[in-house]
């Protein structure tokens, strides 16, 4: 099935097509909790949640091309994994005012590290860091955006984006160090 054809029957409650959503996106949307979430059992519950939500509001979906669908329901899997996090503890945000920030230093190369190390390395980041991370680099959502769905302000979202991208570019250095050898 298509994504259109996916989309149409889940409108018209088509179960087939319910089921062709859940094959062609879990694996993926997975993914995408893991980025958030460290705990599996968690990523299986947004899942389940994220499907539920994307089911009951498919009325609202706008497809436009392929593609969209995978789009929308990576935010909805994104969304309740946020939503999860802030359910289940306090996200620490440092206020970029209580921060001495150093000059930035060149990415390192990640050509030679396999993609699932970058996940669990993206996974072990503090939680406010791994959400900002996440959120603009995979999300696209820019600072104000984060900001607001968090309750922070932009230069917090900012210094949490370069607090995060310093400690993987250690944890980067450090893997090929190791590896290196």
């Amino acid at each position: 099935m298509t994504e259109q054809q996916i989309v149409n029957g889940i409108k018209n409650n088509d179960r087939k097509a319910m089921r062709a959503m859940y094959d062609l996106l879990a694996g993926h949307a997975m993914a995408t909790a893991m980025r958030y979430l460290d705990n599996r059992d968690d990523c299986r519950d947004v899942l389940q949640e994220g499907f539920l939500k994307a089911f009951s509001h498919m009325g609202n979906f706008n497809y436009r091309g392929e593609g969209s669908l995978k789009a929308w329901f990576s935010r909805i899997v994104a969304n309740e994994s946020i939503n999860l996090l802030k359910q289940r503890s306090h996200i620490a945000i440092i206020d970029i005012q209580d921060v001495e920030m150093p000059a930035d230093d060149p990415p390192p190369d990640v050509a030679h590290i396999p993609p699932e190390v970058i996940n669990r390395m993206i996974a072990s980041l503090p939680t406010g860091y791994r959400i900002v991370f996440n959120q603009f680099i995979f999300e696209h959502k820019s600072h104000k955006e984060i900001a607001q769905s968090l309750g922070i302000k932009e230069d917090s979202s900012a210094s949490q984006l370069l607090r995060a991208k310093r400690m993987l570019a250690k944890m980067i250095n450090r893997y090929k160090q190791e590896h290196d050898d």
